[in-house]
């Protein structure tokens, strides 16, 4: 185990038990200025809005309304608006989501920007909290989150930090 000797906590949530649904022993080891993970599934509904009248730009809009379980139990609502080119599997999108819940049992909110792309079906996705966000007990959050899609299902892994 490797532990982060300058404040005496672990380096990650997942060296602190909580990998598996686990609650941390100890919440004080969420503590600010530590590098934390988060992990978790999430379920998602897209819902395609209608374009304004005479719009022939192409660009999709959807409302996002996402349900966090894991080391993140939060609702969050959300836009996306979509592009795709004329090449199969080649397309972008941009998001912003507001998250309301607990993240390791520290409760607030924040934001989440998401900037994606694809090209030729090649992924590049970058979603990060807007900065100074953080409402609540996760005021000073800051971090970047990989969204996992396997098999159909949705999942989570979220590096942060609150300063």
């Amino acid at each position: 185990m490797t532990t982060n000797t300058s404040v005496g906590a672990p380096r990650n949530a997942l060296e602190g038990g909580v990998h598996g649904g686990t609650p941390l022993q100890n919440l004080d080891q969420i503590t600010k200025g530590t590098r934390m993970k988060a992990s978790g599934t999430f379920t998602v509904k897209v819902s395609p809005q209608a374009p304004d009248e005479g719009d022939t730009s192409g660009v999709g809009r959807l409302l996002l309304d996402k349900h966090f379980q894991g080391d993140l139990e939060a609702t969050s609502k959300g836009q996306m608006l979509a592009i795709s080119s004329a090449v199969e599997g080649s397309a972008g999108y941009v998001a912003m989501e507001q998250v309301t819940g607990a993240l390791h049992g520290k409760t607030g909110g924040f934001a989440l920007q998401h900037f994606g792309k694809m090209t030729r079906g090649a992924p590049d996705l970058n979603v990060a909290v807007v900065p100074d966000s953080g409402t609540g007990e996760l005021e000073g959050l800051t971090g970047k989150m990989q969204i996992i899609i396997a098999d159909g299902s949705h999942s989570y892994e979220f590096d942060y930090d609150l300063n």
